[in-house]
């Protein structure tokens, strides 16, 4: 199970058709309350974040993750402009696991869900 933290309409059509392709089984949750909610219920394998959505508001969500235990170490990913070197830094202080241009994000993102999905 992959919980998705973005709203960007075409991320989110490119992420749900290519888990459909992976057989990954995602969810998308939009603001920090249901992101929080999702990952304490669904304990994904992996949380992907937009790290310019203000909707997910992610580096303050990072934050509030790292301080939960349960949820501390589930992985997380973040995609970004590469050149948005402040946003990077951010999220590399609140604790995200790998952040990663949006070109690298794309090309890489069906290994990227198949990663995150738990064992069976």
């Amino acid at each position: 199970m992959v919980v998705v933290a973005v709203d960007d309409l075409l991320f989110s059509s490119k992420i749900r058709t290519v888990a459909k392709q992976a057989g990954v089984d995602i969810v998308f949750a939009r603001t920090p309350p249901e992101i929080l909610e999702q990952m304490r219920a669904l304990k994904p394998g992996l949380v992907i974040f937009d790290l310019n959505s203000a909707k997910a508001d992610p580096i303050n969500t990072l934050t509030a993750i790292k301080q939960e235990p349960d949820l501390a170490s589930i992985r997380t990913i973040g995609f970004v402009s590469h050149v948005d070197a402040s946003t990077i830094y951010a999220a590399r202080a609140a604790g995200i696991h790998d952040v990663m241009p949006r070109s690298v994000f794309v090309t890489q993102l069906a290994d990227i869900l198949r990663g995150g999905q738990q064992p069976s």
